[in-house]
């Protein structure tokens, strides 16, 4: 008996569509991250931090071989460019320039999260390639400007260039844990510099202290950290680790509040709702770990950084302070999840996008992938000459950045 012909199904929730079914085939892809799950997803939507009002309308499109979901990806009508972070505001003003709309485009994407990772879920290649087809067929049959798939893996992007996609390259910085050159390994900082919480003992071949990881930098960059976090422990600063279920809903009350408070100091509004970050600890409670600075008895700031346990992977989030401590925000951010992770045997933690000033805290330039599709011929042509061009000045930039390595040579 042949098997069912593959169906396309466009949905408006993910909650449509099976957790089970769906986590499976994360798992199974090549880069899973937490931020696909279906728990996560569903937490945006019915959260409301991606909602219809806030110019999120899901369309997620899925492939199916009778009842069986073979194939997934979330997908948005959007009708901005905001919580994206491939910028393409300027083709969107070109698009107005010449009395055309741009908006709404079809998007898939993670909300607000440019974590590169798997994005178009697939049993195999063919139904992988039947969602790059479905993505555009439902772009050309709504009328809308383009498609737009960001921060997806090699084989997404793959299948996006078989249909004749534009590739588009940028750049974030992530720490990977290597071994430290053949040098004398000097003595563990000073208490309170380090704070790495507890866990079991690393058993890869990279740093397994923090200190080797300073013994491994440039000596200006070595210092410059020491300074930091010196200045942080002159200011009476220590840090509180907590994980999964120790974080109390207390802990998420204060982060949301720091949360808020660096987006008011930016004159923003915040993306994610509390009640986002209160679902998150009902469901991925496991995924998240916080780091609190306090002075005393008193908090003063709070770093929120996700993890994989199974991958050993981290990825920095979000971070707040109710008061300016100079350098607390390195230390909160970068030297006490770097810390954790080399404790803990992580093998990689992503700054998140932009920054080069990561570099000096040992997070060096990864190349990030996005594809996009544009209807009309003329712009598709325009943008395709812009992408190529930018494409050269991006490998230029990397090539700079690979040059000022805050590492020693190895030996």
């Amino acid at each position: 008996m042949s098997k069912p012909e593959l169906t396309l199904r466009v949905d408006d929730s993910p909650a449509a569509l099976d957790r089970e079914a769906w986590n499976a085939l994360l798992s199974a892809s090549s880069h899973p991250t937490p931020f696909m799950r279906h728990e996560y997803l569903l937490a945006l939507h019915e959260s409301e931090s991606a909602s219809i009002e806030a110019g999120w309308q899901a369309l997620f499109l899925s492939v199916w071989q009778g009842e069986e979901l073979v194939g997934t990806c979330p997908a948005y009508l959007k009708t901005h460019s905001y919580g994206e972070y491939v910028f393409d505001w300027a083709w969107a003003d070109a698009y107005r320039r010449n009395g055309l709309s741009y908006y709404p485009k079809l998007l898939v994407a993670v909300p607000f999260t440019p974590v590169p990772g798997s994005r178009l879920l697939a049993r195999d290649g063919k139904a992988r390639a039947l969602l790059a087809r479905g993505l555009q067929a439902l772009a050309e049959q709504q009328e809308l400007s383009s498609v737009h798939l960001l921060f997806g893996d090699e084989a997404d992007h793959a299948a996006a260039t078989k249909q004749g996609w534009m590739a588009r390259t940028g750049v974030q910085f992530h720490w990977q844990n290597k071994s430290p050159p053949a040098a004398e390994i000097p003595p563990p900082p000073p208490e309170g510099v380090e704070s790495a919480g507890g866990g079991p003992a690393p058993i890869h071949a990279g740093h397994k202290t923090f200190a080797e990881f300073l013994a491994a930098m440039q000596r200006e960059k070595r210092k410059k950290i020491q300074q930091e976090q010196r200045k942080v422990r002159d200011a009476g600063v220590v840090f509180e680790t907590r994980q999964g279920a120790q974080i109390t809903e207390a802990d998420w009350d204060f982060f949301y509040r720091c949360y808020t408070l660096t987006y008011r100091a930016h004159h923003s509004t915040p993306y994610l709702t509390r009640d986002f970050f209160r679902r998150m600890g009902e469901t991925m409670a496991e995924n998240w770990l916080l780091f609190i600075a306090k002075q005393g008895e008193r908090r003063v700031a709070v770093s929120l950084i996700a993890i994989d346990p199974e991958r050993g992977l981290a990825y920095g989030r979000y971070w707040g302070a109710i008061e300016h401590i100079p350098c607390l925000h390195f230390d909160a951010c970068y030297y006490q999840p770097l810390a954790w992770c080399i404790a803990n045997g992580y093998q990689r933690f992503e700054g998140g996008a932009q920054g080069e000033h990561k570099m000096a805290r040992g997070l060096l330039p990864v190349t990030t992938h996005s594809s996009h599709w544009l209807a009309h011929p003329d712009f598709r042509n325009a943008v395709g000459d812009f992408l190529a061009r930018e494409g050269q000045g991006m490998r230029a930039y990397i090539s700079e950045l690979e040059e000022h390595q805050p590492f020693k040579p190895a030996p």
